[in-house]
């Protein structure tokens, strides 16, 4: 079996805040005057007005022990409402932090369009081959002119291409024998001797 303080003090642990949104939480205060209920601005409010009646009827002492009370609720609203306002601070920063580089990747990202579109040099480029050395240069066909023989070096020939084996012509189909009913055309008449 537990004990009655093993009890009290588990009891008691429940009125403490466990993380958890203080400000709307629902507090139970067992005070002098017996059970307070309700989030922590509830509670100050009804011991401070508990406070006034004890201090209008000259009962010093209670007066003082309700505005402890409601010191108590006081420190726990204000604690938790500094939490929440550095959450909130915190959450506003990092917003701002996100905004600011989205706005500065959409600047990027305009200022690179507006040079593409402004700039044809800075638009992509097709690939350009690198004809520096003779063995590395393929065939161009242009004919070579009196001018750019002496400007630049003759290039060195090319490298013989090999040539595909000619066909062989199809043979042709023996062409059928006329027939007697078949009617003889000039193709196929002989030639006659005159």
């Amino acid at each position: 079996m537990r004990s009655s303080k093993s009890r009290s003090r588990a009891k008691n642990n429940r009125n403490r805040p466990s993380g958890g949104n203080v400000v709307n939480r629902v507090f139970d205060s067992s005070g002098p005057e017996g059970k307070v209920r309700g989030t922590p601005q509830q509670i100050i409010d009804k011991y401070n007005q508990l406070a006034r009646d004890a201090q209008l009827s000259n009962d010093r002492v209670a007066a003082e022990n309700f505005q402890q009370h409601a010191e108590h609720y006081l420190r726990l609203l204000s604690e938790a409402q500094r939490e929440i306002e550095a959450r909130r601070e915190e959450q506003e920063r990092q917003n701002r932090e996100r905004q600011a580089e989205r706005d500065r990747e959409r600047a990027e990202r305009q200022e690179r369009e507006a040079a593409r579109q402004a700039d044809p040099a800075d638009a992509p480029q097709p690939d350009v081959m690198d004809f520096g050395t003779p063995e590395a240069a393929p065939e161009s066909g242009l004919v070579e002119t009196p001018e750019s023989k002496g400007s630049e070096p003759a290039p060195a020939p090319a490298p013989e291409k090999k040539e595909k084996p000619a066909r062989k012509p199809r043979a042709r189909k023996p062409k059928a024998a006329p027939t007697e009913d078949a009617p003889k055309t000039d193709g196929d008449a002989p030639e006659a001797a005159e």
